[in-house]
């Protein structure tokens, strides 16, 4: 465990000098490895889980793109919409919420059918554990500046 923090340690204080895109790869490399670790997965159970795991996070970040293009943006300029156009944007908002929500709770039963029910629950836990650590690393390197 210890070894793991270490090595997320590096990557990440790496990452602090690197390009954004080089950044996403290596997070995400990153996250493959802590993942893998901490499920135990079997050689047959990574053949099945991760082209399950890989495809949701794509489709999941296809989303957020979504509503970060058509949403996000406009919600800044709210107070220059009108009513009508505000009704509009809430209602794909909304829409966009429930592809996400469905979008989980496919993955959930997919993800299940390849690992068991206990190993999808620690692969919940451990993308939370993962998001901490990369963020108490981000602001660490960031106060240290």
């Amino acid at each position: 465990m210890n070894r793991l923090v270490l090595i997320i340690f590096l990557f990440v204080s790496s990452i602090s000098f690197a390009q954004r895109n080089q950044d996403w790869e290596k997070i995400n490399t990153l996250k493959v490895a802590f993942i893998t670790e901490k499920l135990s997965l079997s050689s047959k159970e990574a053949q099945d889980f991760w082209p399950v795991y890989n495809k949701y996070q794509e489709d999941r970040n296809k989303l957020r793109k979504k509503n970060h293009d058509q949403i996000r943006g406009k919600i800044k300029d709210a107070d220059g919409l009108t009513e009508k156009e505000a009704e509009n944007l809430l209602a794909l908002h909304i829409k966009i919420e429930e592809e996400e929500e469905a979008l989980d709770t496919k993955f959930l039963k997919d993800v299940s059918k390849v690992i068991t029910a206990k190993k999808t629950l620690l692969l919940l836990r451990s993308e939370e554990e993962f998001k901490r650590q990369l963020m108490k690393q981000y602001r660490q390197n960031k106060g240290g500046r």
